[in-house]
């Protein structure tokens, strides 16, 4: 069965590790639905056109702009926002090095850093500072020169965090 792109549709697919529902137009932004519909507002709005990742998230393992993404896309996929990085309190490997390694700055382009370096890092990405810069260079960041953020993700996958989280 085709769905028709003129009317508000019912789309199912997961949103981290859960099953939804979400009856919308096909064309709306994945974002606004991840936002609006779903409330999972950390996924952030920055420049609503792909060039600034804040609002990257992951579609079936892959990072994307979900400013980008109209909802039919993702239909029967496995959609990961950064609330689905962390177990209940608990912060993944990856946020508590941002933590202690002063990472995070004023949070609008972490949750999309986050999720961009999770896939680097589910991908067995490298861990030198050119690799990294490479993989963060559709993330902008107005608040620093990367150098916290490169240093927050090579602790993460360093043998100690990888052993202990």
């Amino acid at each position: 069965m085709t769905k028709s792109l003129n009317s508000e549709n019912v789309f199912r697919f997961t949103v981290n590790g859960r099953p939804v529902e979400v009856h919308a137009p096909p064309m709306q932004r994945l974002l606004d639905v991840l936002r609006e519909t779903l409330e999972l507002t950390g996924t952030k709005n920055g420049c609503g056109d792909g060039s600034c990742g804040a609002c990257t998230v992951l579609i079936d393992g892959l990072a994307v702009d979900s400013c980008l993404v109209p909802v039919v896309q993702v239909d029967g996929a496995a959609v990961q926002t950064v609330e689905g990085l962390c177990e209940g309190d608990v912060l993944n490997r990856l946020q508590e090095s941002f933590r202690a390694c002063g990472g995070t700055q004023c949070g609008a382009c972490e949750p999309g850093v986050l999720m961009t370096a999770t896939a680097h890092l589910a991908n067995g990405g490298d861990a030198d500072d050119n690799a990294l810069r490479a993989t963060l260079a559709g993330n902008l960041c107005r608040c620093t020169g990367y150098v916290k953020i490169i240093e927050s993700i090579q602790e993460a996958m360093t043998e100690k965090w990888m052993t202990e989280r």
